[in-house]
């Protein structure tokens, strides 16, 4: 076991430092003083699960069609976090995910420590509950195994109960399976592979607990316990079922609401402990545009039931604090935070970019010799009215609720070919991009915005200025409620906006993301490209 926590150790000092990134400059969950503030993560880890496992927690988060996907974090006191890989390189069907499947994929995945290894349960809506495994959270990770195919099975988890027998509960989605709101246990072969029965109903949330779903499932003190949000994304609650007897009958119990905080729709997350023996309890929050952003909060059993955040009044049920002492993990760390800038430096591309489906080899590479990313320009598909369907948009979580992110490019397009296009995006169910575009008599700096993006409606394009300069700088400014104001510069220092204040909007399921692109509309036998130098948020 030692040395499995040392090779652990060895590998994640060397997945952070291979990543040589900066404490953010726009959000820092550490105050500094032995407190923190909340949302520890500001920005879009929606459906949270975590671990402990020894001196260590591990956080799991839903990535739907974006890849790499499910995103594994890092932390030693669950204040300040870090990236450490992905466990989803490519998503299945890979034929299926080689086009933009918004909305589709990984759903809210769960993650446990059984038998010396790493289990990370995920749901597809579409096809089914997989399984993927790692001796190392950091990865590698193993291909997805099928653990129950079908139709609308969501929100999967598993449990091992002291006999070896190993169960899972899950929900299910109304869009796919024709009912929702209900939570089933079902178990499975004893190294948690497959499910091996049908599976009981254990709870029907429609009376009182309308859109009941992303369970998690406990054993304490002979008490099985199920945490599960209900009541919606933007308005519910969190509820906690107990039962002496895996199947029930369960009792219910409203643990945390919004109460009179300003956070609303509190709940789905994960328990976790510390060494020392505190409780706390991770959760999202629903920010519109800026996505579900991640909570953690103080929890207390009384009468064997969780009290989570602030219970004012002592009757049970607790609301989320915005500040609180930080937990007690026996020592203090370095403040850190999930990477957001790139300068384009090291191997592998930061861990915080994600494309928009399977990727191609030939999308980007990396030259270390001049410290660049090299996008080439990939076809849009035929069918694509607009960047919506376009897979090879390369893309990261807004960070915070105010922040500038600028790139410095220079941009090399193929001069037989007209069209070709680079720069710098804010995505959603609406999108804006600032751009370079070649056109016969050369390259113009160009503005774009699409309303409806994901009902097909066309871009609204306009020309700025034809641009001789070798190296351009693109940015965009986010300000509170997610209004982007796009800019350009020629010389890094002055900058001059274009168009008008964009309203920022979330995409299906996720919050708005920013990022970099290069395309173009013809085939061709060599592809120009863009060279970014850096990406900077600030």
């Amino acid at each position: 076991m030692k040395s499995f926590f040392l090779f652990s150790f060895l590998a994640l000092s060397l997945s952070v430092n291979a990543q040589k990134q900066e404490l953010s400059k726009v959000w820092v969950a550490d105050l500094g003083n032995g407190t923190y503030k909340n949302p520890v993560l500001d920005a879009d880890y929606s459906d949270p699960d975590a671990i402990r496992v020894g001196d260590d927690f591990y956080m799991v988060s839903s990535s739907f069609d974006a890849v790499p996907g499910l995103p594994i974090l890092h932390s030693k006191d669950l204040v300040n976090w870090t990236i450490i890989g992905h466990a989803l390189k490519r998503q299945p069907p890979f034929e299926h995910f080689a086009k933009t499947q918004h909305g589709n994929g990984v759903w809210a995945p769960a993650i446990r420590y059984h038998n010396g290894e790493f289990y990370l349960y995920y749901p597809d809506p579409d096809f089914g509950i997989y399984l993927v495994k790692a001796k190392n959270p950091a990865g590698p990770w193993s291909a997805p195994m099928m653990v129950e195919a079908g139709k609308g099975l969501i929100d999967p988890c598993p449990l091992w109960d002291e006999d070896g027998k190993a169960y899972l509960v899950h929900a299910y989605a109304g869009s796919r399976a024709g009912i929702k709101s209900i939570i089933v246990v079902k178990q499975m072969n004893a190294a948690g592979t497959q499910t091996i029965d049908e599976g009981k109903l254990v709870y029907d949330g429609h009376e009182l607990d309308p859109t009941l779903e992303g369970p998690k499932f406990y054993k304490r003190k002979g008490y099985y316990y199920i945490f599960a949000p209900a009541g919606g994304v933007a308005t519910g609650w969190q509820l906690v079922l107990r039962s002496k007897n895996i199947y029930g009958p369960y009792e219910r119990k409203v643990v945390m609401d919004q109460g009179k905080s300003s956070v609303n729709g509190p709940h789905q997350g994960a328990w976790v402990d510390t060494p020392s023996g505190e409780d706390w309890f991770l959760h999202f929050q629903d920010k519109e545009a800026y996505g579900r952003v991640v909570h953690l909060q103080p929890m207390k059993w009384v009468n064997d039931w969780p009290v989570i955040g602030h219970d004012a009044d002592g009757d049970g049920k607790g609301e989320p604090v915005l500040t609180y002492k930080k937990p007690n993990v026996g020592k203090s760390y370095p403040k850190v935070t999930p990477a957001a800038s790139d300068e384009f430096n090291s191997n592998p591309l930061g861990l915080q970019w994600q494309w928009q489906a399977n990727p191609l080899a030939t999308w980007s590479f990396l030259n270390l010799a001049k410290g660049s990313l090299r996008l080439y320009s990939a076809k849009m598909p035929d069918s694509a009215k607009n960047y919506w369907e376009v897979p090879n948009l390369l893309l990261q979580k807004f960070p915070t609720e105010q922040f500038t992110a600028t790139t410095k490019l220079s941009f090399s397009p193929n001069p037989k070919l007209e069209n070709e296009k680079t720069g710098l995006i804010v995505m959603g169910l609406s999108y804006a991009n600032i751009a370079l575009k070649r056109k016969k008599d050369g390259i113009y700096l160009t503005y774009a915005t699409c309303k409806n993006a994901e009902k097909g409606k066309a871009e609204n394009e306009q020309l700025i200025q034809k641009i001789e300069a070798p190296n351009v700088y693109l940015r965009v400014k986010v300000s509170t409620g997610a209004k982007c104001q796009f800019s350009y510069s020629l010389d890094g220092n002055n900058f001059t906006n274009v168009g008008e204040v964009f309203q920022a909007e979330p995409g299906k399921w996720i919050g708005a993301k920013v990022g970099l692109f290069c395309v173009r509309d013809q085939q061709t036998n060599d592809s120009g490209y863009a060279d970014f130098d850096w990406f900077r948020i600030n």
